[in-house]
């Protein structure tokens, strides 16, 4: 049994930073490509950032020098730092990880999800 679990959400007033982790259970991690993703009341889930595949790193372009994705093989752990956060970053987080083959931010190749940690950021 694979499980994926998020942490880390809150609210934050605008500029603010929060760092969501993911934690995986039940599987080779290292065996796994992982994901950050999120989704807005109304809107579509979409991908936030990822690893290529040569492990660099990939990031929506609303995002981009603003939130940085980190992975610790060792502990299992995805994490997303999240700084000069603006209220269109409010979302639910989702960590998403998928066995062995890479899909890079297709939200709908991703085989396990987590049950997401909500992101407010105020005006």
């Amino acid at each position: 049994q694979v499980h994926v679990v998020e942490s880390g959400g809150g609210s934050v007033q605008a500029g603010g930073s929060l760092r969501l982790s993911c934690a995986a259970f039940g599987y080779a991690y290292i065996d796994y490509y992982m994901g950050w993703f999120r989704q807005a009341p109304g809107k579509e889930r979409e991908g936030v950032a990822g690893f290529e595949r040569d492990g660099s790193t990939t990031y929506a372009d609303s995002v981009k020098g603003r939130f940085t994705i980190l992975r610790d093989n060792a502990k299992n752990t995805l994490y997303l730092q999240m700084n000069s956060l603006k209220p269109e970053d409010t979302a639910m987080y989702y960590c998403a990880a998928n066995p062995h083959v890479w899909v890079g931010l297709s939200a709908a190749e991703y085989k396990y999800w987590g049950q997401g940690t909500q992101v407010t950021v105020s005006s």
